[in-house]
């Protein structure tokens, strides 16, 4: 198992680093130009791997692993802000009804949709991209 999303193979092949207070940026693309696109700003796809990412850090970090439960993405929203140049950092800003119903619905049905809000900014605090990334999670069968 996996301590951090950070640790998954494609994450650590695009070099995804975990942040480590939860009040803080939850992951952190690094600055490079393997992240630059044909205009010499952060790719979209960085930024969309990004987010995913630390939307599933959010929901692994507020449940304590996932084991028993099968997340996958369903849909992704996102609104791109600036270009964004250098490092970029995920944050979760989230209320906390949202869990509330998730755990409800979980319960009820054994799966849920959370939609998680996740902002991107850059190493200068400006929001470079604003996301909703969707989940699908289901309790696993035994």
């Amino acid at each position: 198992m996996n301590d951090t999303v950070a640790d998954l193979p494609y994450n650590r092949l695009i070099g995804l680093e975990s942040g480590h207070n939860v009040e803080g940026p939850l992951l952190r693309l690094p600055g490079g130009e393997r992240y630059r696109n044909h205009i010499g700003t952060v790719s979209a796809g960085a930024l969309l791997s990004l987010a995913e990412a630390a939307t599933g850090e959010f929901l692994l970090r507020r449940f304590g692993s996932a084991t028993g439960l099968i997340p996958v993405v369903r849909r992704m929203e996102a609104k791109f802000r600036r270009p964004a140049r250098g490092p970029v950092s995920a944050t979760v800003p989230l209320s906390g009804d949202l869990f509330e119903r998730f755990e409800g619905e979980l319960a009820s049905k054994g799966r849920a949709l959370p939609g998680i809000p996740v902002e991107l900014h850059d190493s200068e605090g400006v929001l470079v991209m604003g996301a909703t990334v969707e989940w699908f999670v289901q309790r696993s069968t035994p």
